[in-house]
């Protein structure tokens, strides 16, 4: 049996880009400081936009990089940064719910192998396609017909998430720590 380069070189680029995924997701949650967590947690993002790439759904890939790493990473970044107390060392940035936190996580693992179980060997990975080979347009019908208010009412959201960091920032700024005026 003889196989060609890129069937063998394919698998190896998946397991790697899934490996970096991974452990830059693990590395979200190990991480203390909030900034170096929100770095890797855009690292994540791109891992998961290679992965799509590597499944052949180059349109979900550039979703992927548009709104996550466009939107809502860089949406995270601008709220850490405008927040001055991060750097403060009496702020507390860790949490101690491990039991909650382990718990959760054990039961998303169960679920997620529960899921893996019920796939067939005959399961397509790669997103169906349409007349001319391109998923693009009914992905986009259902997004601007059927989730259309949800899309509107997330976008609306993240202003809002934006507008009350900049007015918590420009708080804190005016008032000091203590809330005292300066």
């Amino acid at each position: 049996m003889s196989y060609s380069l890129s069937e063998l070189v394919r698998p190896l680029i998946f397991y790697l880009l899934s490996f970096i995924t991974l452990g830059s997701a693990i590395m979200v949650v190990v991480k203390r400081n909030i900034f170096h967590s929100a770095l890797f947690l855009i690292l994540s993002f791109f891992g998961v936009a290679a992965l799509f790439i590597t499944l052949d759904a180059e349109f979900l890939a550039a979703v992927q990089v548009l709104v996550y790493i466009g939107a809502i990473a860089i949406l995270i970044l601008f709220a850490i940064m405008l927040t001055r107390r991060i750097s403060d060392p009496l702020v507390r940035q860790t949490t101690r719910s491990y039991i909650l936190g382990a718990f959760v996580g054990a039961l998303l693992l169960f679920f997620l192998i529960f899921a893996l179980l019920q796939l067939s060997p005959t399961t397509p990975y790669a997103p169906q396609t349409v007349q001319g080979g391109d998923a693009t347009y009914p992905l986009g019908e259902l997004l601007m017909t059927n989730y259309l208010i949800p899309f509107e009412v997330i976008s609306v959201l993240l202003v809002a998430a934006l507008i009350g960091a900049i007015i918590l920032a420009r708080r804190e700024k005016r008032t000091g720590k203590r809330g005292e005026k300066r």
